[in-house]
C-alpha cells in the first residue's frame, strides 16, 4: 500500500461486502479522506468458514483496496495477522482516526445486525463526528419492505414482487406484465435429462497462495478443499462481469426450464454463480437484471418464461429476504417454531453417507463451496428439517459453507424458508419432502443405495419414512394450516402398523444418521 500522510480529515469504513466501485464515495479523489478495509479476526472466525469464502474475500478486498490506490484514494489496509487485525471495527476506526487526527468517521450501513450494532454504538462517543450512508447497491431500503407491508399479516413474496417490476419497470408493457402473467415459475421445473448441451463456465486462475498461508498462520477455523493456485471464483469487478456476459449468453436461454433441475454429472447447470460478486457488490443487481434483460431483447432464443424466473430471483425473492431480514431482527435468528433439537451429522462435514443426493449435494459443497438454490433447499434443508436438526446448527453450517452466504440473505433462506422455524413467516408452509420430489427433479435417486419407492425396509429412501414421521409427530403444529390440509388427510389413511413399521425407520435415522 501507498505511504500515508500523518493525518487525514475523515475515516471512511469499507467492508468486505461493499466491494461497489461505483459508489458516490468514489467519484472524486481527497487528499483529506482515508479509506480503511481491514481482515478482521472476529469477522473471520465468528462461525467455521468455508477456505473459500475467506480467500475469495480476502483476495477481492485486496483487489479492491489495489484499485481505490491506482485511482489516488488513500488506503489504510490491516490484514489478518497484522496486531490490528485483533480489534473489532469500532475500535480499530477509533484507533486509525485518533492516529490520523481525524475528526470524522463515515461508514456506509452494513448489511448484518450484528455488525449494524457494533459500529452504531460508535455514536456514544462524543470526540468524533459519526455518519451513515447507503451502500447504494441494493433495489430497496432497509425500510421499504415493513412500510409495504404496514398492517398485513402476511408478507406473500408475490404482492412483493409485482411491485418491484412496477416500481422498476423491469418486464413490464404499460401497465401489465410483459408475457401476459406476472409468473412463469410452472414452466420453469423441468427435469435436465442431458438433451441439451451445458456451456462451461468461465475459469479465473486466481493465484492466492499468499492468502491461504496467512489464514494458515493466522489459525482461522476453516474447512473445505481449495486450490491456492486456482481460486475460480471472480474477485474483481472485470472477472464478475465476464460472468455476467456469459450467463447472459450461453445460459440464460435454459436458464428458467432447468431452474430446479440437479444432475450429478454438472454442479452448476444453467445457473448465473453470479451470487458472491452481487453480494460482495462487484455487480449491481440494477446492472445484473438490465443486462439479462438486454440479452432477453435481443435473443429470440430466451423466452420469456427464462428471463422472469431470473429477475424473480434478483428483484423478488432478493430483496424480500433482506427487507424480511431487517423487519424481523434481532429476534429472527432466535426462532424455533417446531421445537428441534437434534445436531447436525457428522456427514455434513465429510459427504460421507450412502444417500446419494445428500453425498452428492453436500460433497459438491464442500468442494466447490457452491450449491444451488434446490439442492440446499430441497436435498439438505429437507433433510435437516425432516430429522429435526436445531436452526442454530443448520445456520451456522449454511452460513459457513457457501461463499455467497451473508447472514441478511442466509438467515431468511435457511431457518425461514428451509427449517419453518420461524412458524410461516416466510413461507407459508414447510418445504419437507419425501424422496419422491429428488427423484423428479435429478438423477440422483437411480445411483443410490436406497430405493426410492420404499418406504419401510433396509432399502427404503430414508426421506420416505421422515417424511410421514415429521407429519405425524408435529402435526399439531400444522393442524390450522390449510395448505398441510391434503397432507394431513394421507397421513391418517395410513395403517397403524404400517404408520409405526414408518416411525421406527425414521428413528433410526434420527438417531443414527451416520450410519445411512
Amino acid at each position: 500500500m501507498a505511504e500515508l500522510k500523518a493525518q487525514y480529515r475523515e475515516i471512511r469504513l469499507v467492508l468486505g461486502d461493499q466491494l461497489n466501485s461505483n459508489h458516490s464515495w468514489f467519484t472524486e479523489v481527497s487528499n483529506d479522506v482515508l479509506y480503511v478495509m481491514a481482515e478482521l479476526k472476529q469477522e473471520s472466525a465468528y462461525v467455521k468458514h468455508h477456505i473459500q469464502k475467506i480467500a475469495a474475500f480476502f483476495a477481492g478486498m485486496r483487489a479492491f483496496a489495489a484499485d481505490l490506490e491506482a485511482h489516488g484514494h488513500a488506503v489504510f489496509y490491516i490484514k489478518i495477522n497484522d496486531t490490528l487485525a485483533e480489534n473489532s471495527f469500532a475500535e480499530l476506526l477509533l484507533n486509525v482516526a485518533k492516529e490520523k487526527s481525524a475528526t470524522v468517521i463515515r461508514y456506509q450501513l452494513p448489511d448484518e445486525y450484528r455488525l449494524d450494532s457494533e459500529l452504531a454504538r460508535l455514536s456514544q462517543q462524543k470526540e468524533i463526528q459519526i455518519i451513515t450512508c447507503d451502500s447504494e447497491h441494493f433495489l430497496t431500503t432497509r425500510t421499504d419492505f415493513q412500510n409495504f407491508f404496514a398492517g398485513k399479516k402476511q408478507f406473500l413474496m408475490e404482492r412483493f414482487y409485482r411491485n418491484m417490476r412496477e416500481k422498476h419497470r423491469f418486464l413490464m408493457e404499460g401497465s401489465a406484465p410483459e408475457g401476459g402473467k406476472w409468473n412463469f415459475d410452472h414452466d420453469n421445473r423441468k427435469k435436465y435429462k442431458n438433451e441439451v448441451p451445458i456451456p462451461k463456465p468461465p475459469v479465473f486462475q486466481n493465484d492466492v497462495t499468499a492468502i491461504y498461508n496467512e489464514i494458515l498462520h493466522a489459525k482461522l477455523p476453516h474447512f473445505g478443499a481449495i486450490d491456492p493456485k486456482n481460486l475460480t471464483w471472480p474477485i474483481t469487478r472485470h472477472q464478475a462481469l465476464s460472468v455476467l456476459k456469459h450467463f447472459c449468453e450461453a445460459l440464460l436461454p435454459f436458464f428458467g426450464t432447468y431452474e430446479d433441475a440437479m444432475y450429478g454429472d454438472d454442479p452448476f447447470l444453467f445457473h448465473s454463480r453470479l451470487s458472491f460478486a452481487m453480494n460482495s457488490k462487484l455487480l449491481s443487481p440494477t446492472e445484473v437484471i438490465e443486462a439479462a434483460i438486454s440479452a432477453y431483447r435481443a435473443n429470440d432464443k430466451i423466452s420469456i418464461a427464462q428471463i422472469e424466473g431470473f429477475v424473480r430471483q434478483i428483484a423478488g425473492w432478493r430483496e424480500y429476504v433482506r427487507g424480511l431480514y431487517w423487519k424481523e431482527m434481532p429476534n429472527y435468528a432466535q426462532l424455533n417454531h417446531l421445537e428441534n433439537k437434534n445436531p447436525l451429522p457428522e456427514f455434513y462435514w465429510t459427504g460421507d453417507t450412502k444417500m446419494n443426493c445428500l453425498r452428492k449435494s453436500i460433497s459438491q459443497s464442500l468442494e466447490l463451496a457452491y450449491a444451488h438454490h434446490i439442492q440446499r433447499l430441497m436435498v439438505i434443508g429437507n433433510f435437516s428439517l425432516l430429522t429435526q436438526l436445531h436452526p442454530d446448527e443448520v445456520d451456522a453450517w449454511y452460513l459457513g459453507i457457501y461463499i455467497d452466504a451473508i447472514e441478511w440473505v442466509e438467515l431468511p433462506n435457511t431457518r425461514g424458508m428451509s427449517q419453518w422455524a420461524d412458524g410461516g413467516i416466510i413461507a407459508t408452509k414447510p418445504y419437507v419432502s419425501s424422496g419422491s420430489y429428488i427423484n423428479k427433479m435429478s438423477d440422483y435417486c437411480g445411483k443410490c443405495a436406497y430405493n426410492v419407492k420404499e418406504r419401510v425396509g433396509e432399502n427404503a429412501c430414508p426421506f420416505n419414512a421422515l417424511y410421514w414421521n415429521i407429519l405425524d409427530e408435529k402435526k399439531s403444529f400444522f393442524a390450522n394450516n390449510q395448505r398441510m390440509s391434503m397432507m394431513l388427510a394421507l397421513l391418517k389413511k395410513i395403517p397403524a402398523t404400517e404408520l409405526a413399521e414408518i416411525k421406527l425407520r425414521a428413528a433410526a435415522v434420527i438417531e443414527n444418521p451416520d450410519q445411512f
